[in-house]
């Protein structure tokens, strides 16, 4: 089956050479989203630091993703983008600028970059709901 006619390049080198996949062991915050029972399920792990302003920034992101190559992709390019940026910043990303920033994604597989997006909120806010605590 040749996936080509379907997703842009970018999509197909995102999701046969990932550079983000994996975990983060003592990671700052955690989103996890998606239903096991319909497929796709995605986990983001983030570590932050503070930069030389004493902004927190996502020093590090990476991701576990159960699902097809759009939700593979999409969890790539997530983490790509949110590296290096503040909080503030990486609030501000939504799927519609990971769509945009993949090229040709069949509209079937949106729902893919809404997991990305949640994902992030989540762990944001899970890292979020931890500095409260201390």
């Amino acid at each position: 089956m040749k996936l080509h006619p379907f997703y842009s390049k970018k999509i197909l080198n995102l999701f046969k050479k990932p550079k983000h996949a994996g975990i983060i062991k003592n990671y700052s915050g955690i989103g996890r989203v998606g239903n096991p029972n319909c497929g796709d399920v995605l986990w983001l792990y983030i570590k932050v630091s503070q930069n030389k302003k004493g902004e927190d920034f996502i020093k590090d992101a990476k991701y576990h993703t159960l699902g097809c190559v759009a939700a593979i992709a999409f969890s790539e390019e997530l983490c790509k983008q949110i590296k290096g940026k503040t909080l503030k910043q990486a609030k501000k990303l939504t799927n519609k600028k990971l769509i945009k920033s993949l090229g040709k994604v069949p509209k079937i597989k949106y729902h893919c970059s809404l997991l990305a997006e949640q994902a992030l909120k989540k762990a944001i806010k899970n890292y979020e709901k931890k500095c409260q605590k201390k």
